[in-house]
């Protein structure tokens, strides 16, 4: 029954403990970095166009860049 739940696209959340739930590669390091006062404000700009944090979007750049990177290797 859960398998054919899960198959069909159906909400399964009522049949996991996400307690207990980790994600992979997520272990985080704080870092600092040092921006000039113009890109933070584009970055802040941008990161209000979305809807997202400052750090957010400078975490979703970085990721695509770097996804980006590896497609290209």
């Amino acid at each position: 029954m859960k398998a054919k739940k899960f198959d069909d696209g159906q909400d399964i959340l009522e049949f996991l403990d996400l307690s207990r739930a980790k994600r992979v590669s997520q272990e985080q390091k704080r870092v600092n970095v040092d921006f000039p006062i113009w890109m933070i404000d584009s970055l802040d700009r941008e990161a209000k166009r979305l809807g997202v944090t400052r750090q957010s979007i400078i975490k979703i750049w970085l990721a695509e860049h770097l996804e980006q990177l590896a497609a290209n290797r």
